[in-house]
């Protein structure tokens, strides 16, 4: 089972009870402003996007964790890996991601699960490389992303919702730098 423990957090595999708390910070409007079309997602959506990302687990050897507070072990949502399957001239990269709830917000957890990641992703997964992308006035992951040593790389169009995306990489040489 792969986890990873930051001083405030674990990033872990995803279990049954994290379908409800999933759920409702897929449910709350601001978390998925800039997600998508901004639609929210209802307990089966959830639960068919948590079995995706297991699957891609098991297929990838990489995917999304589930990020769990050390202190109380809620969960607050997910960082991980992923290909971007809406950017079809990104289908060869890795995209870090990440989701919290709206009230873990402003507390560092999302720059501290997201550089826990990309060590993985460039450490213990061998990947030379690696992107994250942002909607077009997304600052606050913008900043995260920027904190991890990513840089702007381009701007991209999303192919379905016509907004524009940044995207930003770094590679293994920067990150080692």
């Amino acid at each position: 089972m792969t986890e990873i423990q930051t001083p405030r957090l674990l990033l872990r595999r995803w279990r049954d009870d994290d379908l409800v708390p999933m759920a409702e910070i897929n449910a709350d409007p601001e978390v998925m402003e800039w997600v998508g079309d901004g639609s929210v997602r209802d307990l089966d959506e959830t639960a068919e996007d948590i079995e995706r990302w297991e699957e891609q687990w098991d297929e990838e050897g990489f995917g999304l964790f589930a990020i769990e507070l050390l202190a109380s072990g809620e969960l607050i949502g997910f960082t991980g890996l992923s290909v971007p399957p809406y950017l079809p001239e990104l289908e060869h990269e890795v995209e870090i991601s990440w989701r919290l709830g709206r009230q873990y917000w402003g507390q560092g957890y999302a720059s501290e699960a997201a550089a826990a990641t990309l060590e993985f992703a460039l450490q213990d997964r061998g990947l030379d490389r690696v992107i994250g992308i942002a909607r077009l006035g997304n600052d606050a992951s913008e900043n995260v992303m920027r904190k991890l040593g990513m840089e702007r790389e381009r701007e991209a169009t999303h192919p379905v919702h016509g907004y524009s995306l940044f995207v930003y990489a770094i590679d293994l040489t920067e990150y080692e730098a």
